[in-house]
């Protein structure tokens, strides 16, 4: 009777319909599963093609070469004697599915469908895929002509079944299906499957990681099991970051725990386990074995193979151990900055830029790419060919070894302060020290004389010229002036990014890095098309209190001293004209609300599905020690004005990393219109109701 069975899963850094790159980290990862003595080797969700795909789902290209690789799989050397768990689309009866294609020994075992799809938030799996519904139900799949020349079959199954192995018995989910109230893993396990495996495309969250943990712990503690979770990892060409860790359960809980963020494109978990430990973890839940003895069963397909060991006795196997999470610091210092080495490389630039105003969120994004130099550095101290060879290629010298990352910093990062009337000398200050200490390349420049020139221009054509309020001018004037200021230094920082290396003598361009936190965004605090305005943003969805809380965790991780006198500052936009040589202008008497506030109102209306009245109702109750119902009222209604009044600045907001579940962003996730009526008339009418009578 087999014992002990040696299974292995694994996080890989696929990116989108680049097939050539997916296969040879599929290869790869099969190859360092197998020296490991694995007799099973799981995949990340549709991870022949990448899971984000999109619309090219749609294209029967997409499936076409999603079939060639799987031939070259098949007739590989290297995937024989060991079951190929992948995933990719497959097209059956004329209706797309999300798949898993279980093949051994050039011979497929089963095409498994997605039973759950994934649908909300970032995820539309229902616009380019059918879930399938035929529960406990198996149908002929008829192989294309290339696949039927390496296999030799014609037809296989299709469907929601299990596979019986000479061993023991293993049943799949994908993903969502982990997360459903009904997952297949429960009835499952009540028909006798001891190995439950899930492929996942679950991208990074601040503070997720652990429910995802709990819900694989969960899926065996009372039902007992094996549960092997593999996950994509890194930006496979939009703004997620997948994060990895991959992980194996046994009995509710962790026996291999992979890393959650990581440059290396292939890790491999292997772990031996005894399957009598499941055996007789179930022997003693009664209410499970009652429950098992009417449970409908499952369609089996046998396979002559064992995942177990002939020299079992001697195979020491695996011990549980205690999951490392890490703190939501460690996760911005971490997952953007893997974020960023990803689209970097792939993207063939030879750099970042980024407008440092020597405020804190222009400052957090200068640590994260700091930090994504560390993390270059210790990857090719560890032996990274990957990363070393990226890194040559970046810096345009094949003899180069980063080593140093403020070093390295000075290679690819470039920061700009620029200066104008409105610049205090303590931001500049701030700016050239911080630079100092990353080490980045660092330009001054003053921007005044753009600036004249373009007001200049107005002035000649309507003789006019337009003054801030503090010199008497208007508001709507007051704001223009802002506002050019704002966007020239967009087009400054895009002019630099394309030509400060052609200045230097050196080739490439660079890419310009935004600095607008989640909670300015929501506000809609910011000039359309001003350095807000960028290629991508990594801090986009990350509140100011978190950043704040990270640049604190840089000071005392990095030593960047310099951040403690940025961190006391009040933030500013220095747009408006000094008073005595002193910023005047704070964030937070410009916005009328504090981002601690910005982060509440954010939450409820995204998390908590709260309109107008709704927040208001929630926040008389949240407030009540610090305001009276009509202070809540006149909080909540400015909220909506401003942000609906600003809406329009979200369709145009620059791509940034997905870490906020109230994330504003336009494009997938928080879907709204853009043009509203901004009196709110009826809801606001509402609320005064309640206000008066209480």
């Amino acid at each position: 009777m087999g014992r002990a069975v040696t299974v292995a899963t694994c996080a890989l850094n696929q990116w989108a319909l680049d097939f050539e790159g997916n296969l040879e980290r599929i290869f790869r990862s099969i190859d360092i599963a197998k020296s490991k003595g694995a007799r099973y080797r799981l995949g990340p969700e549709l991870e022949i093609c990448g899971y984000g795909c999109s619309d090219h789902y749609y294209e029967s290209d997409t499936l076409l070469h999603s079939f060639q690789v799987l031939e070259k799989l098949l007739e590989s050397p290297a995937t024989q004697d060991i079951i190929c768990d992948v995933g990719m689309p497959v097209l059956h009866r004329n209706v797309r599915y999300n798949c898993r294609v279980i093949f051994l020994n050039k011979k497929i075992l089963l095409i498994r469908p997605k039973i759950s799809l994934a649908n909300a938030g970032n995820y539309r799996e229902l616009r380019w895929f059918t879930p399938w519904s035929k529960a406990r139900h198996v149908e002929e799949y008829f192989l294309p002509r290339i696949i039927q020349e390496v296999t030799g079959q014609e037809t296989v199954p299709f469907g929601d079944a299990v596979l019986a192995t000479k061993d023991t018995c293993l049943g799949a989910e994908i993903c969502e299906e982990l997360w459903a109230p009904n997952s297949p893993h429960i009835e499952m396990g009540l028909d006798g499957v001891e190995i439950f495996t899930n492929s996942s495309g679950s991208h990074h969250v601040l503070r997720k990681a652990h429910a995802r943990v709990d819900l694989v712990n969960s899926a065996t503690a009372k039902n007992g099991g094996i549960y092997i979770l593999a996950n994509q990892k890194g930006c496979d060409g939009d703004r997620l970051y997948y994060d990895g860790c991959a992980m194996i359960s046994m009995n509710g809980e962790t026996v291999a725990q992979g890393s959650q963020f990581s440059l290396d494109d292939v890790e491999v978990l292997v772990a031996t386990l005894d399957l009598e430990d499941v055996r007789s973890y179930r022997a003693e839940i009664s209410s499970r074995n009652l429950a098992a003895s009417k449970v409908n069963p499952y369609p089996r397909v046998k396979v002559n193979f064992a995942l177990s060991c002939p020299d079992e006795i001697a195979v020491p196997t695996c011990m549980p151990i205690q999951w490392r999470h890490h703190s939501p610091e460690e996760e911005i210092s971490l997952g953007p900055a893997c974020w960023l080495w990803d689209y970097l490389r792939r993207s063939k630039q030879a750099g970042f830029l980024l407008p440092l105003s020597g405020g804190i969120d222009s400052s957090a994004t200068a640590c994260i790419v700091y930090s994504m130099c560390h993390h270059v550095c210790l990857a090719v101290k560890n032996g990274n060919a990957d990363v070393l060879a990226d890194a040559r290629r970046i810096v345009n010298d094949e003899t180069y070894i980063p080593e140093d990352p403020r070093e390295f910093c000075k290679r690819v990062f470039t920061t700009c302060y620029m200066a104008s009337e409105n610049s205090s000398q303590d931001t500049c200050n701030r700016a050239k020290l911080l630079a100092e200490q990353i080490g980045s390349y660092h330009i001054n420049l003053n921007i005044d004389a753009a600036v004249k020139a373009v007001v200049g221009i107005f002035s000649v054509v309507t003789g006019r010229t337009p003054r801030f309020s503090v010199y008497g001018g208007s508001s709507r004037e007051s704001l223009a002036l802002q506002n050019v200021q704002a966007r020239i230094r967009m087009v400054l920082a895009y002019l630099f990014a394309q030509l400060t290396l052609w200045a230097r003598g050196m080739p490439g361009g660079l890419l310009v890095l935004g600095s607008a936190n989640v909670d300015e965004s929501l506000r809609g605090y910011l000039t359309k098309y001003d350095c807000s305005s960028a290629d991508i943003n990594p801090i986009g969805g990350i509140s100011k209190t978190d950043l704040k809380n990270f640049i604190q965790y840089c000071i005392e991780n990095f030593q960047l001293t310099a951040l403690r006198s940025i961190m006391s500052a009040p933030p500013t936009a220095e747009l408006e004209p000094l008073v005595d040589e002193q910023v005047a202008q704070t964030d937070e008497a410009d916005m009328g609300m504090t981002y601690a506030e910005l982060s509440v109102y954010g939450k409820l209306r995204k998390i908590a599905k709260a309109g107008p009245y709704s927040m208001f109702c929630k926040l008389i109750n949240m407030w009540k020690e610090i305001c009276t119902p009509r202070e809540v009222a006149s909080k909540v209604k400015h909220f909506f004005r401003m942000y609906s009044v600003n809406r329009h600045k979200m369709t145009t907001l620059t791509p940034s990393y997905h870490a906020e579940n109230y994330s504003p962003d336009d494009n997938r996730f928080d879907l709204r219109p853009f043009l509203y009526n901004t009196s709110w008339s009826w809801q606001f009418r509402c609320i005064d109701k309640q206000v008066n009578a209480l």
